[in-house]
């Protein structure tokens, strides 16, 4: 009798439970392709198997609940996962990791995110920041003076931060970022960790009107004690309807560090849709100092559903004589060793996506 009444209270009960919940997806994307590739250096061309050449490989949860009179908490754990070894990321949630508020004044979110640069970046890329020949190159080590004591490049995350979005006001959304360093400043390059060694302050604006998208932000990084960090975005964005879909982005990206040569990375690329199959194209040029290196890059793409694509993609870089500038997709980048001055990488890639 204990048992039936138990169960019969457990039913009354789930209705309740389930609409105090917060309504929880489990997300993912995952990609895999065999590459060509071609570092320019001894060992010459290689055949791989890699992870996140289109997408990074990813699962997550995501969620939100109605507080009532448009107040909704959110949530959003990411974590990175490699296809071809089935290794995780670092840092479990390293991807993204926030707690918010979102209502008609915007969206507040505490924790891992993304910067004001980042979302500038990702609007703006033809590649939809994936496929080799990418704007990530900007944000890893695909350049020069790349060791982890002297790279110059942008902030893509930002661990222990306080970010805003406005809601939109006539096309325009202003973002708002500060990442507590937490310690004491250092001339480690920090950027891209979960730890932000020295405060980073950062924001930017938005402006969509109908297929036009045009996007700056500013970031300044306290990473020394007598200086600062620069980092500038702009991008922009353009959809012609009447032209089937069409569309064109551009960016460029500047990283400013005290004592070294400024690191900076111009964009332009679009894409162009047909029923199932989409083409894309980008020229990127890179430069740092007197180095300079300059990418042509290719995609196709062939969906098989409305979660599931093929796709091909090819990239050459052609490195100046003092160049050793690397080629960067969603998760790997092809990179000549440091030694090898005026080296130019490319790579032919093959791969399935699949998003759930």
């Amino acid at each position: 009798m204990q048992v039936k009444r138990l169960a019969a209270a457990l039913v009354a009960a789930t209705p309740l439970f389930a609409a105090a919940q917060t309504n929880v997806q489990l997300y993912g994307i995952l990609d895999a392709a065999i590459s060509s590739q071609d570092a320019g250096g001894p060992e010459g061309r290689q055949t791989v198997v890699n992870s996140g050449n289109q997408s990074s490989s990813r699962f997550g949860f995501r969620g939100t609940e109605d507080l009532g009179n448009g107040l909704k908490a959110i949530f959003n754990l990411e974590a990175g996962t490699a296809i071809d070894t089935g290794a995780g990321d670092s840092a479990l949630f390293g991807r993204r990791a926030v707690v918010g508020l979102e209502g008609a004044f915007g969206t507040v979110t505490l924790g891992r995110e993304y910067s004001p640069i980042a979302a500038i970046a990702a609007a703006s890329d033809a590649f939809g920041q994936g496929f080799y020949g990418s704007n990530l190159s900007a944000f890893s080590n695909a350049f020069p003076n790349a060791s982890a004591t002297t790279a110059n490049r942008l902030t893509r995350r930002l661990g222990n931060s306080i970010n805003y979005k406005s809601a939109s006001f006539a096309g325009f959304k202003v973002l708002g970022a500060y990442a507590a360093g937490e310690t004491a400043e250092t001339t480690t390059n920090n950027q891209n960790t979960s730890l932000q060694k020295g405060d980073l302050w950062g924001g930017g604006v938005e402006y969509t009107m109908g297929g036009l998208y045009l996007g700056a932000a500013y970031q300044q990084i306290k990473r020394v004690a007598s200086d600062e960090d620069k980092e500038t975005a702009v991008g922009g964005a353009y959809k012609f309807d009447q032209l089937g879909g069409f569309e064109i982005k551009a960016n460029w990206m500047k990283a400013e560090r005290p004592t070294m040569a400024d690191y900076k990375q111009a964009n332009i690329g679009g894409s162009m849709p047909f029923g199932a199959h989409r083409v894309f194209v980008n020229f990127q040029q890179q430069k740092q100092g007197n180095a300079e290196g300059k990418t042509w890059a290719l995609a196709y793409t062939y969906s098989l559903s409305k979660r599931t694509n093929l796709y091909a993609s090819y990239a050459s870089l052609d490195n100046n004589n003092t160049g050793v500038f690397g080629i960067t997709s969603s998760s790997v980048s092809v990179t000549p060793a440091a030694t090898r001055l005026g080296a130019d990488p490319d790579v032919f890639s093959l791969g399935l996506r699949h998003s759930f």
